[in-house]
């Protein structure tokens, strides 16, 4: 099955982007960033963000921007059948060069995951004066560590933060 990603969740404020691979089924089917209920991403996002979660995903989005935090994708396009980000072929990346001319301040960028970060070290070049660091998937397919070890791993962006 052939999947496209998602325009970027960015105000050209954004200091920090989180990069994920791909959107998976749910995702694709409901048009939404980490659509999957059982995907940890929003739950990190709120909790993180000190802020009550919410289901509505324009009250997701506006709490990214609000935080001046980027969300993409590391792929444009790939092949894939099923979610699985092992199943991915034939990928293309999107064009980091342009969204970092026109996101100036970003300076940390964060992967969801092993996979992301394979990719975009794989297909993406750029300056040294980015941080990049990698999370643990917040995808109910990592089963590695527990939801506490994630979310205390994920708590680091908390330190790329500015809080008024």
């Amino acid at each position: 099955m052939k999947s496209y990603s998602f325009a970027p969740i960015a105000s050209t404020d954004a200091t920090i982007l989180i990069l994920g691979t791909m959107p998976g089924t749910k995702s694709l089917e409901l048009q939404q960033y980490y659509g999957h209920p059982q995907n940890n991403f929003w739950r990190f996002m709120f909790e993180i963000l000190n802020e009550d979660f919410s289901k509505e995903y324009q009250t997701r989005k506006s709490l990214l921007i609000k935080n001046n935090i980027a969300l993409w994708d590391v792929l444009q396009f790939c092949e894939r059948v099923g979610s699985l980000d092992s199943a991915i072929k034939n990928e293309i990346t999107n064009d980091f060069e342009l969204f970092l001319k026109n996101h100036s301040n970003i300076k940390t960028i964060f992967f969801n995951g092993q996979k992301a970060a394979s990719f975009f070290k794989k297909y993406v070049t750029i300056d040294n004066k980015y941080q990049l660091i990698t999370l643990p998937s917040t995808s109910p397919a990592n089963a590695s560590k527990t939801l506490e070890s994630k979310l205390s791993e994920w708590k680091i962006i908390r330190q790329f933060l500015k809080f008024e």
